[in-house]
């Protein structure tokens, strides 16, 4: 028996479907976005292929090749390169530096003679000149159209027929024959799924840039992450000239792996060797300090935290943090006072990160316990030493993963001591670096305080410096 035709309305903001209209949207709560959707419920049936399977192993696989950008620290992320065929979102916030980044690599693209289509719907072809002419991104090769209509940047392609295109940004392209503003989901679904088409059936390499939302998730429809090859974020801080371009998903490459740059008024630069710019110049080791080292996809990096610990005149003392984890840090200031009996319940306590680097790696718990220590206690260490793991609430310290390779990079880096969790992977070849573990964070500042300076032991100064404190300790406040 044949079916009925079957009618559904669906939203052009989120892609909701509903057998009947509702003025709201129940899924992006958006008004007045329901609109009607033909079609008919058909069987579909069996059609004969245009080409025939064939064995994995007859499909060759250098079609699949990398080919460097010109740019190290994106090939990094990328895995080879850019691959011909490949769709590529760049997204991160409004001027972090996406539009100045994608015009470096559409200009080392071009200055390999291949023809390159830089395609900006936001701004003005004299705008991206004037930055070009900054950066140095002027060449012959690269070719700039200022559009906003996706059939006229597809008329574009057939023309130059280029083998690079970046897109300044998806929000602001628009399709002519499908229904909703720029930057809705069905615009932004179908001027990806043409871009998607084109960039398969030439083998042209596509760079996307995409908006994020104020939570910090990529805008538009979830199926945009699932259309693409690769996601990549770029993050960074305005005030700071550091970025970060971080993989989410890489179909030709790992997934984990960063690329680091910095921003400066001749453009945007790739730092080889990042960990210099996280720590402080200073060759000798001040109170309130200590390093670690964190991961940022596979790349070891340097972090320095320092710490600052004062007699509160509030009756709740002040926590601030920056470029650490509120929770992580307080919960180990707890840690500290309940476990090793350092008093900070009437101190304000201010920690922070060297270069404006965030780290969310759990490694930095301990480095961080030693450098509020060292302030609380006022102690010097003869040398820096690098600390690593991550304390629990009882105390002690859990093994961290690639400590090896932690390890490796301190003692590049000229470190000669580190304090570690107990059982923690070994260094194939420590030289001068001195590793030293322990299973808690009390026994850890035990080794900071006994190990580098020449006073009395750490032991005895602790349980002095504590008796002092609680002889001083002043009355508390009657209700």
């Amino acid at each position: 028996m044949a079916k009925t035709p079957t009618s559904q309305l669906r939203c052009t903001e989120c892609g909701w479907t509903t057998p009947r209209w509702v003025g709201r949207c129940k899924e992006c709560q958006a008004w007045g976005s329901i609109a009607p959707v033909g079609g008919t419920a058909s069987q579909t049936r069996a059609q004969s292929p245009t080409a025939r399977a064939v064995s994995i192993a007859e499909v060759p696989a250098d079609e699949a090749a990398g080919v460097p950008t010109g740019i190290a620290e994106l090939d990094r992320v990328l895995g080879d390169g850019l691959v011909p065929g490949a769709v590529i979102l760049l997204a991160g916030e409004p001027g972090v530096g996406k539009s100045t980044l994608l015009l470096e690599v559409a200009a080392q693209w071009a200055r390999g003679g291949r023809p390159t289509l830089y395609v900006t719907a936001e701004e003005s072809a004299s705008q991206v000149r004037r930055r070009a002419d900054r950066t140095g991104a002027v060449t012959r090769e690269l070719y700039l159209a200022a559009e906003n209509d996706l059939g006229t940047i597809l008329g574009h392609i057939e023309q130059l027929s280029p083998s690079l295109l970046v897109l300044d940004s998806v929000q602001t392209v628009a399709a002519g024959d499908t229904d909703g503003s720029a930057g809705g989901v069905s615009q932004v679904r179908e001027v990806t799924n043409a871009l998607v088409r084109v960039a398969k059936q030439r083998g042209m390499a596509v760079l996307i840039i995409g908006h994020v939302t104020k939570e910090g998730s990529i805008a538009g429809p979830r199926t945009l992450e699932h259309l693409v090859d690769v996601v990549l974020s770029f993050e960074g801080e305005r005030h700071s000239g550091f970025r970060m371009v971080r993989a989410a998903k890489n179909r030709f490459g790992p997934a984990d792996e960063v690329g680091c740059f910095e921003m400066s008024e001749r453009g945007i630069h790739e730092v080889a060797d990042p960990s210099g710019l996280f720590t402080s110049s200073q060759s000798r080791p001040s109170g309130g300090t200590c390093v670690t080292v964190t991961l940022e996809g596979r790349r070891p990096l340097l972090a320095e935290v320092q710490a600052l610990v004062a007699p509160s005149a509030l009756q709740v003392p002040r926590r601030v943090t920056q470029g650490l984890e509120f929770g992580r840090v307080t919960m180990g200031l707890a840690v500290l006072e309940r476990r090793a009996r350092v008093k900070l319940h009437h101190r304000d306590v201010f920690v922070s990160t060297v270069g404006g680097v965030r780290v969310a790696d759990p490694a930095a718990d301990l480095a961080t316990a030693v450098a509020v220590a060292s302030a609380t206690l006022d102690w010097t260490p003869k040398q820096r030493i690098v600390a690593l793991g991550e304390v629990g609430l009882s105390g002690e310290l859990r093994r961290v993963p690639g400590t090896a390779r932690r390890l490796a990079e301190a003692q590049r880096l000229g470190f000669r001591a580190a304090i570690v969790p107990t059982g923690s992977e070994r260094l194939a070849s420590a030289g001068e670096l001195r590793v030293i573990e322990t299973p808690t964070v009390a026994e850890a500042l035990d080794v900071v305080y006994s190990e580098y300076t020449h006073s009395m032991g750490a032991v005895t100064h602790l349980r002095a410096w504590q008796t002092r404190e609680d002889q001083n300790q002043p009355p508390k406040l009657a209700r």
